[in-house]
């Protein structure tokens, strides 16, 4: 799949993923505004400025991408204490707004 704007840019996606809805429309897990880059959160708590986000994960049994610090947070922020997780949780949703509508005006050729 390749995302084009200002920069083309290649991307890397499983076949079976969904086609990236409008932006605006419902999230549906396509995976494509963390593949192209990585968000906020990334660059906070992954130190990650560029690339796909390596908490981007494929769910074979979804056919969807999932954000692994909004999944599993202690598996990406290790120092992350059991008993803030839930919350930690929360506010990552919150922050990226996790399944709400598709932020990514990038287009797929």
């Amino acid at each position: 799949m390749q995302a084009s704007g200002d920069d083309n840019q290649v991307i890397w996606l499983q076949p079976e993923a969904p086609a990236k809805p409008q932006l605006g429309q419902a999230c549906n897990g396509c995976g494509v505004c963390c593949a192209a880059e990585p968000c906020p959160v990334a660059r906070v708590f992954l130190w990650q400025w560029r690339g796909a986000c390596r908490a981007l994960e494929w769910h074979a049994e979804l056919k969807q991408y999932r954000c692994g610090m909004l999944l599993r947070p202690a598996h990406y922020v290790f120092l992350l204490p059991r008993f803030l997780e839930l919350s930690f949780r929360s506010w990552i949703r919150r922050w990226i707004a996790a399944g709400v509508a598709c932020d990514s005006d990038a287009h797929i050729e």
